[in-house]
């Protein structure tokens, strides 16, 4: 039997007053004498779910402010209460769509065109304006396809650089890069979508999963930007391409067998095999 019913029944049945009652069972008198007031509510919580509907991106505190203007005041303790009783939560919106592209393990690149990494390098002018560097990097000869230099790169102009390198050398199969937001865009999707190229996203907070881009950039920085101080976007571009022409044709790269990117893509087959013994060997 419930404790207040006992107490009830001790009151009628056996004439007992309401102190003895409560004391006999261990019911505390105020709890006894409370009587809850959750039906004078309905008004409120039905004008809450109107208001709810009409502007559903609201949360309670801005629907206790409506309340209390129509002249239903109450603490925010109770509209809180309503609120979750109710269950007017206002749902999280999701993250923008973002180009999904795939995290399965990658093939090694077994010919040139067959996968290209990218990635982002910032520095600064001489009067202090930042400038970003995109560099696109052919994973197989490790060629840099290029070095495009600009204050600000947006998704459309990494699909617009993109297309025009693949005007020159034809479609990858595969595109690797991080999460960035220019490279998880719509233009990025849609411009997947159109060409039938795999996009390869790497794992958050791994570069080394993009290791062939990450240590150009290392060189880059080493080798010249650290190296220059430049006075102008125009002059970063000349200097930056410069040293892109330099390291594809002159500079000799260690996993390449000392050879630079482009002499290793137009060697000779038969030095291909060799080269490729040789660094197994290693």
């Amino acid at each position: 039997m419930d404790r207040y019913a006992a107490v009830e029944k001790l009151m009628t049945d056996h004439g007992f007053s309401e102190r003895r009652a409560c004391r006999l069972i261990g019911v505390n008198r105020s709890a006894w004498q409370y009587e809850p007031l959750r039906g004078k509510d309905d008004a409120v919580r039905e004008r809450m779910r109107e208001i709810a509907n009409e502007r559903r991106r609201f949360g309670y505190r801005r629907l206790a402010i409506l309340l209390r203007c129509e002249g239903k005041g109450m603490n925010l303790k109770k509209v809180y209460r309503l609120y979750r009783e109710e269950r007017l939560t206002v749902r999280k919106r999701g993250g923008r769509k973002r180009a999904l592209g795939t995290r399965a393990p990658m093939a090694i690149p077994q010919g040139p065109n067959q996968r290209w990494s990218l990635d982002f390098v910032s520095d600064a002018l001489a009067c202090g304006r930042r400038f970003r560097v995109l560099n696109v990097i052919d994973d197989y000869s490790r060629e840099c396809l290029a070095c495009i230099v600009d204050t600000s790169l947006s998704g459309r102009r990494v699909v617009r650089e993109l297309a025009a390198i693949a005007e020159r050398r034809g479609l990858p199969c595969m595109v690797v890069s991080d999460n960035g937001t220019e490279l998880t865009s719509h233009a990025v999707l849609a411009w997947c979508q159109d060409t039938g190229v795999e996009w390869h996203y790497i794992a958050p907070g791994k570069p080394q999963q993009n290791g062939f881009v990450e240590s150009f950039n290392g060189r880059l920085r080493d080798e010249c930007l650290n190296e220059h101080l430049f006075a102008s976007l125009a002059a970063a571009r000349r200097i930056i391409e410069a040293w892109r022409t330099d390291y594809n044709t002159v500079r000799p790269h260690s996993s390449l067998g000392g050879m630079a990117p482009a002499e290793f893509t137009n060697r000779p087959r038969q030095g291909h095999e060799n080269t490729e013994a040789n660094l197994s060997a290693a």
